[in-house]
């Protein structure tokens, strides 16, 4: 089987599974998606969404988050840990946005990238959530699911992007990363994965696969 027949099987199965997933991240703006992806880091989704109803109250866009000091910024996202590098993050990017981009969260890998805290992987998150514009997100589940899986050699997010990227069309990448990292958090952790209950078992290349 190609390498794009292995990722449209994988696709088809983890579909069957979870269906069309959501961004977990509570957000009505790109603006807030953006904020709540930049809180995100080493931070779960759940305590985002507990801090991000507090911010957005006071900061619900771009404006608003750069008229705030960042030591209220920081106070207020303390519990998602990195406060410190976080809070400057957020406010210069909301700077940025005012001041070079109208206040209008940009729609490009390249514009979205050059904002203080703002990755390829982030970037991806608001592409295809807030813009429904294909990107491939890839986080740590993304990284272990594929390598277990035999369809990567490679812990370098670009690299996995890229392979994916070149096997599987652009309408499902968004969503295929969303089915990746709910697999990876609900039946394939990195400890213990539950193999003996997994749709891939079949095709996987871990050892407790089949």
């Amino acid at each position: 089987m190609s390498s794009s027949g292995r990722y449209k099987l994988i696709y088809d199965k983890l579909y069957e599974l979870y269906g069309d997933c959501s961004c977990p991240l509570v957000h009505d703006t790109p603006f807030q998606l953006l904020a709540a992806v930049m809180l995100s880091a080493q931070c779960k989704d759940e305590r985002v969404n507990m801090v991000t109803k507090e911010l957005f109250a006071l900061a619900p866009d771009a404006k608003t988050m750069a008229n705030l000091p960042v030591e209220r910024i920081r106070e207020i996202i303390h519990p998602c840990g990195l406060d410190n590098a976080k809070s400057r993050n957020l406010h210069a990017s909301a700077e940025k946005i005012v001041d070079d981009f109208g206040g209008v969260v940009p729609q490009t890998m390249e514009e979205l990238t050059s904002l203080p805290g703002i990755g390829r992987k982030s970037a991806n998150v608001i592409l295809g959530n807030a813009f429904n514009i294909p990107g491939f997100p890839v986080d740590t589940h993304v990284t272990r699911l594929l390598n277990r899986l035999g369809m990567v050699k490679s812990s370098t997010p670009e690299k996995i992007e890229a392979e994916v990227c070149r096997a599987v069309p652009p309408e499902l990448w968004c969503n295929f990363s969303h089915l990746l990292i709910t697999h990876g958090r609900q039946v394939c952790p990195a400890r213990k994965p539950d193999c003996d209950h997994c749709p891939l078992n079949t095709v996987c290349k871990f050892p407790g696969g089949k």
